[in-house]
């Protein structure tokens, strides 16, 4: 029996094909959103006190518990009743970026944690800020320790960009449903973007594989600050 068919990749591999930039689109958006406000939240969960510190914990925990189709419709149907109205794209990358804003607060606080306490005090009596002190010596050093994880979490990302069929983007999961819709099989194209997703996820995690090898910080990690 023959599972895959060719003329369907043949005919209407294209338009599959046609979603990848919005694909793109969410993925970057989503995760680059989540880097800028993920480190924001380790900072404040790291060196913030009092009700800095349980807000940011708050928000982290409540981001993490709700699932992301909910917060996608949440923000695309649920907004326009506050008078805020965003197109399906927006909303889709304003949902991947929130959650993804969770996780990578909680890679990037346990990167900080990983760096000696000892440069922290260092840091300090010479007079630095909290702001200088994260900016010039631990975002550097933590970033490179949280490669691995923010990788995982950039293709966790790729990957739930698939749920903004539900709200109608025309990205590659959307544009292979289209099809199955149109030709009836819908194995050939479910299986035909799964490669893709695949393709895509595997080569991230090379490059990314490469990358920290080569900026690895030997030895550091090993020691903790409290």
């Amino acid at each position: 029996m023959v599972f895959i068919n060719i003329k369907v990749i043949q005919d209407y591999g294209p338009v599959i094909l046609s979603g990848i930039g919005n694909t793109l689109i969410l993925t970057f958006g989503g995760f680059g959103m989540g880097l800028v406000f993920g480190a924001l939240l380790a900072f404040a969960q790291c060196f913030g006190r009092g009700i800095v510190r349980r807000v940011a914990t708050a928000i982290e925990e409540s981001l993490r518990s709700i699932p992301l189709l909910v917060l996608m419709l949440l923000i695309f149907f649920g907004l326009p009743e506050l008078g805020i109205s965003l197109s399906p794209v927006q909303s889709a990358i304003l949902a991947i970026g929130l959650r993804s804003m969770a996780y990578q607060s909680q890679i990037l606080r346990s990167a900080i944690s990983a760096i000696p306490y000892g440069q922290v005090e260092a840091a300090l009596s010479l007079g630095m800020t909290k702001a200088q002190l994260f900016s010039t010596l631990i975002a550097p050093q933590a970033f490179r320790i949280a490669l691995p994880g923010l990788v995982n979490q950039f293709t966790i990302d790729l990957k739930d960009t698939s749920i903004a069929y539900a709200i109608g983007v025309s990205e590659l999961f959307t544009q292979s449903i289209h099809v199955a819709q149109v030709t009836l099989n819908y194995l050939t194209p479910l299986l035909f973007v799964g490669s893709i997703y695949f393709v895509m996820t595997f080569s991230t995690s090379t490059i990314a594989n490469y990358l920290y090898r080569k900026f690895s910080i030997p030895g550091l990690g090993e020691a903790s600050h409290g």
